[in-house]
């Protein structure tokens, strides 16, 4: 059986075309460039393996960005956590650039323009600019200081770089067209003044170049062969081609804008601001908060590079929006981790099984596999004694013929352990089960090839054995929003759709060979589903968060 090549998405079919044309090979390169002001989400992390994805097929640089032109909301913070997380994912990019270093030739190309008679300085409110630029069904109003001189205009640039201006004072706008059907042609503004520090210029520079100024002419320095950007910046390219002939040089590589469309996530927003929002307003701990869409706590949350990969590949790009469920991403995490993640015994919602005639103070040690999918991962002891936990759903005192747990008067194996038979129950004054009371069967021994051993029974219960069991703080993460699409009823502001049961943090016993687990080491909880160490886990307590249940528990909601 021959291995068929994947057939190419569109943005590949874009840059074959372009090899057969007017491309070499050796002249490709890519890049991703975000803007540091908050943290990379799931929607970023498709435009990552998409752009290092296309670097490791062409075998081209890809450069990380940084579009810093903005210091009233850029931080290193953010810049430190983007770069944290393309690590983690698995890319290296070839130069770290950022649009500041480009500043000095950016201003030089735009003086030049301003001597060209193609850029002014607009001395409106921003309001007055904005009324003035029409709508998309009539044409826009020239400025009144539209045909301002060459050397008023260099005068009041020059002041403005100094911060002689104040801000909003004045604009540098691009002098286009200001009928054309395009609005973003309508004389665009290139730069505004801003008083504020640099998280790397510091104060040198008080003027800041806007972004549609900024990225195409980044492209160019950079010799980026095509710029990928979301569908959302398809209006865009006309400018961005009008800026480029600015500046072109015909003996270089002209690069080119080419747009995909984003996949957009069911209950989760992915809005810096709208993210922003639920940090500042203490709804989520922070932007690498679990339940956040972020990489960073996708991370936390458990999720693997390869999850997210897969997941990135499996919906592919395309020229459409639309939404994913978010029951695809946790199918991706599940996969993954099912063949990674080592199995281990926790009971959540703990009740005590006293096993009537097992002798006292004895201790036995169980073999039990890591992972069935991963004969390479071992098999680790597990201490059995008298008095053990189970989950406190895995019993019923009295339960009908499909009911395949524990229950009084039937037979269910102990993983890795013995066939028990439930006898008795001890409840306190409110009616409420404290301890189960059953027998167990000495020659049933898994593994041990006796006749009892091999007796069939229809349930088999994971346990801890209560003297050697580590309490340990879970908490068990679910979705944020209750809606599909929370950011998306006009009618509604997206906060509305908090989940309330987003977290809930419990206490529940372990098996003690998790004692050493490190900080985002994934384990199985064997019946439960898949968690992680978080970074909160200290000598004195480890705490687990979850990544996903075993099975999608929402999708039976949704029938």
């Amino acid at each position: 059986m021959t291995n068929e090549a994947a057939p190419l998405n569109f943005i590949e079919h874009i840059i074959e075309e372009d090899l057969s044309k007017d491309y070499k090979r050796e002249q490709l390169c890519f890049r991703f460039p975000p803007e540091p002001n908050g943290y990379l989400h799931i929607g970023h992390a498709s435009s990552i393996c998409l752009n290092f994805g296309l670097g490791e097929r062409y075998n081209a640089p890809v450069n990380l960005r940084f579009d810093d032109t903005n210091p009233a909301k850029e931080e290193q913070e953010f810049v430190d956590a983007i770069k944290k997380d393309i690590s983690w994912l698995g890319y290296e990019w070839a130069t770290e650039c950022y649009a500041s270093d480009y500043f000095q030739q950016l201003y030089d190309w735009a003086v030049q323009m301003v001597k060209d008679g193609k850029a002014y300085v607009d001395s409106q409110t921003s309001e007055a600019i904005a009324e003035q630029k029409g709508t998309p069904n009539t044409p826009g109003k020239p400025s009144p200081f539209r045909n301002r001189s060459v050397e008023e205009n260099l005068d009041l640039l020059e002041k403005m770089k100094n911060g002689e201006t104040k801000e909003g004072e004045h604009v540098l706008r691009a002098k286009i067209n200001m009928e054309s059907p395009n609005m973003l042609m309508r004389d665009p503004v290139m730069y505004r003044t801003i008083n504020k520090h640099h998280h790397r210029t510091g104060t040198d520079w008080k003027i800041f170049p806007m972004y549609d100024w900024t990225h195409g002419e980044s492209d160019y320095i950079e010799q980026v062969s095509h710029s990928f950007c979301t569908l959302e910046f398809l209006p865009h390219r006309e400018l961005y081609d009008w800026f480029l002939d600015q500046v072109y040089d015909s003996n270089k590589l002209r690069p080119k804008q080419r747009e995909f469309a984003r996949r957009n996530l069911s209950h989760t927003v992915v809005s810096k601001r709208k993210l922003a929002q639920l940090v500042s307003n203490g709804v989520v701990t922070g932007w690498d908060d679990p339940r956040m869409p972020t990489i960073s706590g996708l991370r936390r949350r458990g999720y693997t590079p390869d999850s997210i990969k897969n997941f990135a590949d499996s919906i592919g790009v395309g020229k459409r929006e639309n939404l994913i469920d978010v029951s695809h991403l946790e199918f991706n995490v599940r996969e993954d981790l099912n063949k990674k993640a080592p199995r281990i015994m926790v009971v959540l919602d703990p009740v005590k099984l006293v096993i009537d005639n097992y002798p006292e103070g004895k201790t036995e040690m169980f073999e039990a596999e890591n992972n069935q999918e991963d004969e390479s991962a071992g098999s680790r002891e597990v201490p059995f004694s008298k008095e053990l936990f189970i989950e406190r759903e895995d019993f019923l005192e009295s339960a009908n013929s499909k009911f395949f747990r524990l229950t009084l008067g039937k037979e269910v194996r102990l993983k890795n352990a013995y066939i028990i038979k439930g006898e008795s129950v001890v409840k306190d004054a409110d009616g409420n089960i404290t301890e189960i009371h059953c027998t167990y069967d000495p020659d049933s021994r898994s593994g041990s090839g006796s006749e009892a051993s091999l007796r069939k029974v229809k349930g088999t219960l994971h346990w801890v054995s209560a003297e050697h069991a580590l309490p340990v703080e879970v908490r068990l993460y679910d979705r944020l929003f209750t809606e599909a699409s929370p950011d998306t009823n006009k009618e509604r502001d997206f906060m509305e759709f908090i989940n309330p049961d987003s977290l809930k943090v419990i206490t529940g016993y372990a098996e003690p060979s998790v004692k050493n687990a490190k900080p985002e080491d994934n384990f199985q909880f064997q019946r439960l589903g898949y968690f992680v160490v978080d970074r909160d886990t200290t000598t004195e307590r480890i705490v687990f968060n979850r990544t996903v249940p075993l099975r999608d528990s929402w999708a039976k909601i949704a029938e």
